[in-house]
């Protein structure tokens, strides 16, 4: 007998298959996340736990746990911090948008995934066993970067290696949902998600789930997974991916080393990629050392290149946020009110001569808000000193609760799952500091899977 909660189960899987789809044209009531095609499959899910709920009476959530408890503490912070601007947000009018209007869109924003989508993530895990968690989960997510994967190969062949006629088969995937095919003109591919960042971000979501195939599988295409995040990242050309993949993959292999169970493991890694690059580099010297050039060059935030714009922009929009937390470092500004500030406090060194400021931020004919590029300055600016402490606090527990399950369990499950977690908790936290939204499933993910770990492992204990 198919049930509600088999409904939205399905739903739930199905939306985890979705993650990396953004490229099309959404409902636009849903704001920040009308093209992100896993939000629409988690909403419905959502709305089936609520009819389930209904019957029952009440909808299950992990009030007792402390990491949800911070949670709720942070999101009833935003909503103090901006009562208690009141009277500036009331005034405040920048890019056709109103100071209240934006932050009723930025709280909606945050409720959908702190709360929505968490409740949704919540009520499904908890009636699952952790090797099904495990299990579900992580092939959920390998059919996905399949998907994107070869979708990648043809973009690749076509985008970096000028093979046009593979054209007509990469257009295709038009008839896929969720999918409209466009090729970055610039020599790096976006997937199937909408732009280079975002697919950045798909593979700092995932890459903690594929590299765990390494330790549990025991044949060759073990490292496939792994393998195919690596190679996205490279022809994305994406500088946030590079660096935290990669901090990703060298603290997955150190945290292992740590386990006696796994040095070997680690040691014959290292081993057969030291023997790989190096062959690769007999065959192949200049090409390769001309491309990390390249990669290095985009790493420097210091030398006019190409990215130089860039640069100036994230750096120049992350010092206008602590400028505005200095003038109000207490409670901050309120949730969403920080560009209403910081639109006057642009350093001079990142406006100058820079196209993105003058045609898109400045632009009050283009109604989308500029990124903050930091969730962290965001939230200073924002939510003061009172706010950013919740928040860090929040993250301070994932880190050291899911840490401290993998070094202290000896359940093979438990300990790939705690494993997996404690490497998305540090990628995506890291990742914040380039990125200025509450939009991280796999944060929200993660943390659902935490609370029931920690329960179990409780559970254990007890008896």
């Amino acid at each position: 007998m198919i049930t509600l909660r088999h409904i939205y189960t399905v739903l739930f899987i199905v939306g985890l298959f979705f993650i990396p789809f953004n490229n099309f044209e959404g409902l636009s009531f849903l704001g920040e996340y009308k093209n992100e095609a896993a939000s629409y499959f988690f909403l419905i899910g959502f709305v089936v736990l609520c009819v389930e709920s209904m019957f029952k009476g009440s909808i299950n959530l992990p009030y007792q746990n402390i990491v949800f408890q911070t949670v709720c503490l942070f999101v009833l912070w935003t909503i103090l911090a901006t009562l208690f601007n009141l009277p500036t947000v009331l005034d405040s009018y920048y890019k056709q948008t109103s100071g209240i209007s934006r932050f009723i869109r930025q709280l909606i924003s945050l409720i959908l995934s702190a709360f929505i989508f968490f409740s949704l993530f919540w009520n499904v895990v908890r009636n699952m066993t952790l090797e099904q968690i495990l299990l579900t989960i992580r092939k959920t997510l390998l059919i996905g970067l399949l998907f994107a994967f070869v979708y990648s190969v043809f973009e690749i062949a076509i985008v970096v290696y000028g093979i046009s006629q593979l054209l007509p088969i990469l257009n295709l995937f038009e008839f896929f949902p969720f999918l409209n095919v466009e090729l970055n003109n610039m020599n790096r591919i976006s997937s199937v998600t909408y732009e280079v960042p975002a697919l950045g971000n798909y593979l700092i979501t995932i890459s903690a789930w594929m590299f765990s195939y390494i330790i549990t599988e025991k044949n060759k295409i073990r490292f496939v997974p792994t393998v195919m995040v690596l190679i996205l990242m490279f022809f994305s050309g994406s500088r946030t991916a590079l660096i935290n993949v990669l901090l990703q993959l060298i603290i997955f292999l150190c945290v292992l080393f740590l386990k006696k169970e796994y040095r070997q493991h680690v040691i014959k890694i290292g081993l057969g990629s030291a023997i790989l690059l190096a062959t690769i580099f007999i065959f192949n010297s200049k090409a390769i050392i001309t491309t990390v050039e390249k990669k290095i060059e985009a790493l420097n935030f210091t030398k006019k290149t190409d990215h130089d714009i860039s640069n100036r922009t994230r750096f120049g929009m992350q010092y206008a946020s602590l400028q505005v937390f200095k003038q109000n470092p207490i409670v901050g500004v309120g949730l969403g009110q920080e560009t209403y500030h910081k639109v006057y406090l642009y350093p001079y060194w990142s406006t100058h001569n820079n196209w993105e400021f003058k045609h898109r931020y400045k632009n009050q004919q283009i109604t989308s808000f500029p990124p903050a590029y930091n969730i962290y300055t965001r939230l200073l600016a924002e939510t003061g000193i009172i706010g950013i402490s919740i928040f860090i606090s929040m993250i301070a527990l994932c880190w050291y609760q899911s840490f401290k399950i993998w070094n202290n369990n000896s359940n093979k499950t438990q300990g790939v799952l705690s494993l997996i977690l404690f490497i998305s908790f540090v990628g995506l936290s890291v990742n914040w500091l380039q990125a200025d939204f509450f939009r991280q499933y796999g944060i929200w993910l993660s943390i659902a899977i935490l609370i029931k770990l920690s329960m179990t492992q409780t559970l254990n204990e007890k008896s």
